[in-house]
């Protein structure tokens, strides 16, 4: 039996900080909770109040709830509307698919002015004959039932009729309430009877199998049972080692030891082969955080991990993993790692070609020579000239 905890309450509020004093909106759907109970005494301020999905036989301790709104206890095992005369703010009602037969106890609900919607669908109860006219001449403060609005036409015209249609509803509840008890003694049998089946088969899976492919009727007792054999294959389940996921582990090597190029997050790099290093560039993720990246530098290979994720690559000259620099750029985030090859290339160093001298300007003074100053012996006079002294 689930019971409603204060632990309970407070996983549920957390929308409310955990508190449930000043509690207003709860939410208990679908937990198995087969009583009502404490609600009224920790959250006195609830206007909403979720129910529905569990397996709640009987409306009760819910008096203290003067503000609440709205109540939904749909699909339970109710049989009977009561103990919500206090409920005096109740404006909407919804009991769907529960197991109510007495339709005369919608006359509880009379004193709940505010009361302005109310759902029964689903009900022995809406089967019977003018059940729609008796519980709108019942309840003059109804604007909807069953989600159909109910015009002013309509009740006046059940309310001339509603001591009858109420002298025929009772003798089909009290039918009810016969075949009500007849099918509680059936179905005690037909669950006694399955019991024994079940315990005298030995295999497990054959034994929930045959419980699920049985007959049954529509009832609280079978709801309830149902519930429990859920709750079984939830401990079952619970109670098994959970099964290794086994990753698929990438090769990262080959046969003869040789490692692979590999690059699982598919990240954009470059790499460049120089004469005394290698740069490798990875364009990881800007805004990763730094603790998730872990770089591996070996004398032929780099392996660069991303979130789990695996870049390597292979070169094939040797280098010196004491002396290679890893960098992150604080604008792009981009990895950059150099790798000091431990024999530089050679061959791959090349001159800087001289700079070309350009061809000196006719009448100009060689860039040698001091600005305004010249060489008197470098200057010759030719010899056909006359002597003007």
């Amino acid at each position: 039996m689930v019971r409603i905890t204060e632990e309970l309450v407070r996983r549920k509020s957390e929308h409310n900080e955990r508190l449930i004093s000043t509690l207003e909106e709860l939410s208990l759907h679908q937990e198995d909770v087969e009583r009502i109970e404490h609600l009224q005494n920790w959250c006195r301020d609830l206007k909403i109040l979720l129910l529905q999905s569990n397996l709640i036989p009987r409306l009760e301790n819910l008096h203290k709830l003067k503000r609440l709104e709205y109540l939904n206890v749909a699909v339970n095992n109710i049989e009977r509307i009561e103990n919500l005369e206090a409920l005096e703010s109740l404006n909407k009602l919804d009991l769907t698919l529960n197991f109510i037969g007495e339709l005369t106890s919608v006359e509880s609900l009379c004193g709940l002015y505010n009361l302005r919607e109310l759902l029964l669908i689903g009900n022995p109860c809406t089967d019977y004959p003018n059940y729609r006219d008796y519980v709108v001449a019942t309840l003059p403060q109804l604007l909807s039932l069953d989600s159909q609005e109910i015009t002013p036409s309509e009740r006046l015209q059940a309310q001339r009729r509603v001591k009858e249609y109420r002298a025929v509803i009772v003798q089909r509840q009290a039918d009810q309430a016969i075949e009500r008890d007849e099918q509680r003694v059936r179905v005690a049998e037909q669950q006694m009877a399955l019991a024994e089946q079940c315990a005298s088969i030995e295999d497990e899976e054959e034994r929930s199998r045959t419980f699920w492919n049985a007959k049954s009727e529509h009832c609280p007792e079978i709801r309830n049972e149902i519930a429990r054999q859920h709750k079984l294959g939830r401990q079952k389940n619970e109670s098994k080692p959970p099964e290794a996921t086994s990753k698929r582990t990438p090769n990262l090597f080959a046969p003869c030891g040789r490692p692979y190029n590999l690059n699982q997050a598919k990240l954009p790099f470059n790499f460049q082969d120089e004469a005394d290093q290698y740069t490798l560039q990875l364009e990881v993720y800007k805004y990763l955080d730094t603790s998730l990246i872990d770089v591996d530098v070996q004398t032929n290979y780099v392996r660069v991990t991303v979130k789990g994720k695996i870049f390597q690559i292979a070169y094939n000259e040797e280098v010196k993993p004491d002396e290679s620099k890893v960098t992150r750029s604080q604008i792009t985030g981009h990895l950059l790692v150099q790798l000091k090859k431990v024999k530089p290339n050679e061959l791959l160093i090349l001159k800087k070609p001289a700079k070309a001298q350009k061809p000196p300007v006719p009448g100009s003074v060689p860039a040698t020579e001091p600005c305004g100053v010249v060489d008197i012996n470098s200057i010759c006079v030719p010899p056909d000239l006359p002597d003007l002294i």
